[in-house]
């Protein structure tokens, strides 16, 4: 189940360690250019080593994590927390997150007045 030597595939550690729900999810995160580790883009089949650090944009946060040991396989929650250092930044307060215009379902179109307000609270 663990391995503290050799090399693990990064889209298997980033789900062995649940950073992502599926192992197709974190294949597709390294493809679109969402991985990162130490500091370059890696393709799904990127062979990690513990001291790595690994960044990946995933759910609107970005997550930075220092591999301490390798798993090759999907563990336990509290298994997956020893496996690596977070060093993420803390996810910003609900309250803080933006309340995106939302109109009523059968409201009709916006007024040109509605769509400028719209436009100011998206931020364009």
């Amino acid at each position: 189940m663990a391995s503290d030597q050799g090399t693990v595939r990064v889209d298997s550690w980033i789900w062995s360690v649940r950073l992502t729900k599926t192992r197709s999810l974190a294949a597709s995160a390294c493809r679109a250019g969402h991985v990162r580790v130490n500091g370059e883009r890696v393709k799904p089949a990127h062979a990690v080593r513990p001291g790595d650090e690994v960044r990946l944009r995933h759910a609107g946060r970005e997550r930075i994590v220092v591999i301490s040991r390798l798993v090759r396989k999907r563990v336990g929650a509290a298994v997956a927390a020893e496996c690596f250092v977070d060093n993420s930044p803390p996810p910003p307060a609900r309250e803080d997150i933006l309340a995106v215009g939302h109109r009523d379902r059968g409201a009709g179109r916006p007024t040109k007045r509605e769509r400028r307000d719209l436009e100011r609270l998206r931020g364009h």
